[in-house]
């Protein structure tokens, strides 16, 4: 097969963020298909360009998966406005890209942002080929939640765009069970609609990784370091972790060291400053490849959004990858995520926004290295047994296999 997957936030090894999408197309790879990336010249952390153009795109391989950097304006970390003109950029360059690949077999748009699903919809009516749609985030729903979208018109709009491309595509492709439901509940035919959660790499992240030169490059060696790793937006509830961590002041063992990047860091940061949190620390954002040894600094992590009903359907990833290192989870976040570490005796369930009691949970636990260590381990046996990403990808080939053959 030659697949064509259109993916405006694509992360390879080198950059920030989440690289399901580089891995599926290694394991595609060795298997004999070819996984053809058009993604955009910036990372969607740092939004700084990932490589120099001449002409709308640029071609890059990463260990044979050949990726097509498209043209993006560089306006996603500026205000809401300038980040759907981004978008927009996105949608109209990534055709015009897309259409220079030959012989695809199939499309697979991904959303968010739903406008490059569109791309690959337009993608794949020209070329005739099946359309898979792969929702990763449900759209608009979270928007709406956090308060984004406020337009009636253009919240009318978004859930049209929104049927419009469940009714269109050949199938759907979600990574949350609770989203299935959503679907089903939206009218969408459960024949059409597959759940593979993504999980991790149990080799990558594993509890033989070694974290202590994290910990002397950060000068944390003697600390109980609390660790996020992770986008640093508006849906990630960080100001609650500043609360916390002013609530903890007087424990000086306890840290928090926050490992990303995003819109929201600059006003973190000073917030932080403000209020003279020495014990917080913002450690900027890291590869991919560098995760492993970070999260293994840690001693617990954490996993937070705002407190909003959509986010009660959303696996955060940074979860698998914590749970895969046998690290303890403390997640401040209700719904599936919830339900998935307490499966899992692999961490403690924070009520979202409330701080006194994620203060409480981490100084508790902090005096518990034996209970956080069983958790970690449970998590870690969990993770291997359930959500081994290897499983995950090839549950996905069977997928596009039978979609390719239909």
């Amino acid at each position: 097969m030659k697949i064509l997957l259109i993916n405006q936030v694509f992360v390879s090894p080198e950059e920030p963020g989440h690289t399901r999408h580089f891995e599926m197309g290694k394991y595609l790879k060795d298997r004999g298909h070819e996984l053809v990336i058009v993604a955009s010249d910036l990372n969607y952390q740092t939004g700084q360009r990932t490589v120099a153009r001449r002409g709308l795109y640029a071609e890059q391989s990463f260990d044979g998966v050949r990726v097509l950097r498209s043209y993006i304006y560089p306006a996603i970390h500026r205000s809401y406005f300038w980040r759907v003109i981004a978008f927009f950029s996105f949608m109209f360059s990534s055709i015009w890209t897309a259409l220079r690949v030959r012989d695809v077999d199939l499309i697979i748009g991904t959303t968010p942002p739903i406008f490059q699903a569109v791309s690959a919809w337009l993608v794949a009516v020209a070329r005739r080929k099946p359309f898979l749609l792969e929702v990763r985030d449900l759209w608009p729903e979270f928007g709406i939640g956090m308060g984004v979208l406020k337009n009636p018109v253009i919240i009318g709009l978004s859930r049209w765009l929104e049927a419009f491309l469940y009714k269109r595509a050949t199938h759907i492709l979600v990574n949350s069970p609770a989203y299935r439901d959503y679907m089903l509940a939206k009218g969408v035919s459960g024949g059409k609609v597959t759940c593979i959660p993504y999980g991790t790499d149990v080799e990558m992240f594993n509890p033989s990784v070694d974290g202590s030169f994290i910990r002397r490059e950060l000068n944390l060696e003697d600390k109980f370091v609390v660790l996020y790793a992770g986008a640093l937006g508006q849906a990630n509830d960080m100001d609650t972790l500043l609360r916390a961590a002013q609530r903890l002041k007087p424990y000086d063992k306890i840290h928090f060291v926050v490992f990303g990047d995003g819109k929201e860091r600059a006003r973190l940061e000073a917030e932080a400053k403000n209020k003279n949190l020495s014990n917080v620390l913002f450690a900027g954002a890291r590869p991919k490849k560098d995760m492993p040894r970070i999260v293994a600094s840690a001693d617990l992590c954490l996993a937070i959004l705002q407190n909003i009903p959509a986010f009660r359907t959303t696996y955060p990833n940074k979860v698998f990858d914590y749970m895969a290192a046998g690290r303890a989870s403390l997640i401040v976040i209700d719904g599936i995520t919830r339900e998935l570490i307490e499966s899992a005796r692999g961490g403690v369930y924070v009520q979202p926004a409330d701080d006194a009691m994620l203060a409480q949970k981490i100084l508790e636990l902090s005096q518990n290295p034996a209970l956080v260590k069983e958790m970690g381990a449970n998590a870690r046996e969990y993770l291997v047994e359930n959500l081994d990403r290897r499983n995950k990808l090839n549950e996905t080939l069977i997928l596009l296999e039978k979609l390719t053959k239909a």
